[in-house]
């Protein structure tokens, strides 16, 4: 077929032992922690998981630069452990979860805090805070059958070394099994999409020249510079 340009490469993620992983989508769960919910000024036990977006083209394969965005003076990384979904579905049983699960990476949901919390001061969107270029880095996948399911292990964030995030996996208030049935409800889920699963308290802000360094036990270390 013959389109009026070239259309866009299709945006991939090495896996582990295996090709490389197609990206269709990428959903981002929002306050899935308690801590991150309530410096956030929400109450973690009075609703239900909620999601946004991002681009799949803003992937950023693991040890690039990032370059810092415009239009912003408060870029701040948030350390989420990512789920690579092999197989769609709708209203998936949280106890066949699992089985639709390809693998495991380390992401980064990097937020423009500033703009985020402006268009929510309007009551306007906010998905330029969470959707512009290069805003969700990532790992490698490690495919399920090398770490099983995780349902827990430290996610830890550190810039220049210093330690700014650190919980465990299991702290999540929407496990795994449950967010992905959850979102099945709400969409058709499809092999390639990937869910970024939340971020623990102690998010803040980096500037041109810091090291980030995400990590989630058993997994590729995802290392981002901002340049």
């Amino acid at each position: 077929m013959k389109y009026a340009f070239a259309p866009a490469p299709i945006v991939s993620l090495p896996a582990m032992s295996c090709n490389p992983f197609p990206v269709r989508r990428i959903f981002c769960v929002g306050r899935n922690y308690p801590d991150h919910a309530r410096e956030m000024g929400a109450d973690p036990a009075a609703e239900p998981p909620f999601f946004f977006m991002k681009p799949a083209d803003a992937i950023l394969p693991n040890n690039s630069v990032l370059s810092y965005p415009p239009g912003t003076e408060n870029l701040q990384p948030e350390v989420e452990l990512v789920v690579a979904m092999q197989l769609g579905g709708k209203q998936i049983p949280a106890d066949k979860a699992n089985d639709y699960i390809f693998g495991y990476a380390v992401g980064l949901d990097m937020t423009l805090r500033d703009v985020q919390q402006n268009a929510r001061e309007k009551g306007l969107p906010w998905d330029m805070a969470k959707g512009f270029d290069q805003s969700a880095p990532c790992s490698a996948l490690t495919p399920e059958f090398y770490t099983g399911v995780i349902a827990q292990g430290k996610i830890e964030l550190k810039v220049n070394g210093e330690l700014r995030q650190s919980a465990d996996v299991s702290e999540m208030i929407w496990k795994i099994p449950e967010t992905i049935s959850y979102l099945s409800t709400l969409i058709e889920i499809c092999p390639g999409d990937l869910i970024y699963t939340g971020t623990p308290a102690g998010t803040s802000p980096v500037v041109k020249g810091d090291v980030i360094e995400a990590t989630v036990a058993g997994l590729e270390p995802l290392i981002i510079t901002i340049g």
